[in-house]
């Protein structure tokens, strides 16, 4: 074959060296030196093509291992980002409540401290009626329901309604 080397893939190589050995196990008058020499020159070719193809694999899987310890990286790098965000912006508008500074206007951003829709807070899940809680493996506390009743006027015992505010900037 007339194919340089690096041009060949390993396919072409297993396919070579299989004929080869058809071709030589033909030959009856072929001396036994003859076929070890082309065995061993065709099996060189395939084993440095395969050692070729093995390497790039090995390279491939440490780059892809590369990755997952990049990716896993920058997770934590996320979450220590947000953590950090979050902290800033409680402190940012806890800073704003306490000046009693609850909007800023700025060229660049906005900012005001927004009430929250009253949000339910359970006390005591056990002391809340049975309408307000559903079961299922575990008792789930239905805050919706227990949200409506509260805001209508009606006494939940373990729960009230409490209003909360949060930082908006846009």
């Amino acid at each position: 074959m007339n194919v340089p080397l690096r041009s060949l893939t390993l396919y072409q190589l297993a396919d070579d060296y299989l004929t080869a050995l058809d071709a030589l196990a033909e030959m009856e008058d072929l001396p036994p030196e003859a076929i070890a020499d082309t065995l061993d020159g065709l099996a060189g070719t395939f084993q440095d093509k395969a050692v070729a193809v093995a390497a790039y694999l090995k390279t491939l899987e440490a780059e892809a291992a590369a990755i997952k310890n990049a990716r896993t990286a920058m997770e934590r790098r996320e979450t220590a980002l947000l953590h950090h965000a979050l902290r800033l912006r409680d402190y940012l508008k806890g800073e704003m409540e306490r000046t009693g500074l609850t909007r800023l206007d700025h060229p660049y951003l906005a900012l005001r401290v927004q009430a929250n829709p009253p949000a339910v807070v359970v006390e005591e899940e056990g002391m809340l009626p049975a309408r307000f809680t559903e079961t299922v493996t575990t008792v789930k506390v239905l805050k919706a329901e227990i949200g409506k009743a509260l805001k209508a006027g009606e006494i939940v015992f373990g729960a009230h309604l409490e209003r909360t505010t949060r930082l908006v900037i846009r």
